[in-house]
């Protein structure tokens, strides 16, 4: 699931990033430049850019924690591994049926 999930994760968070490139910029310059129809207009887009920060910030930390979650689970699986060996027989037993 989470190697699933971190590639589609991963694409999202690239096509994500460029309209936000491209939308930060350009919602700076039509508050800065913008007549007073054209900021009108994009009132009723002005949440854009601060939702695709967002979506970018989460996918990002989760990217970025990624590595960090695998390792733990890693170990996990490890110690549990571990934990099963122990507790098997390390040397069998012949047992001689013919006494």
């Amino acid at each position: 699931m989470t190697k699933w999930l971190s590639k589609w994760l991963r694409k999202f968070h690239r096509w994500v990033a460029v309209p936000t490139a491209l939308a930060i910029p350009v919602a700076f310059v039509l508050k800065l430049v913008g007549n007073s129809e054209t900021l009108e207009v994009w009132n009723k887009f002005e949440k854009i850019p601060s939702v695709l920060m967002l979506i970018m910030a989460l996918s990002g930390a989760y990217l970025f924690l990624l590595p960090y979650i695998v390792k733990g689970q890693r170990k996990k699986k490890l110690s549990l591994s571990k934990e099963v060996k122990a507790q098997s027989p390390s040397s069998v037993e012949i047992h001689d049926n013919n006494k």
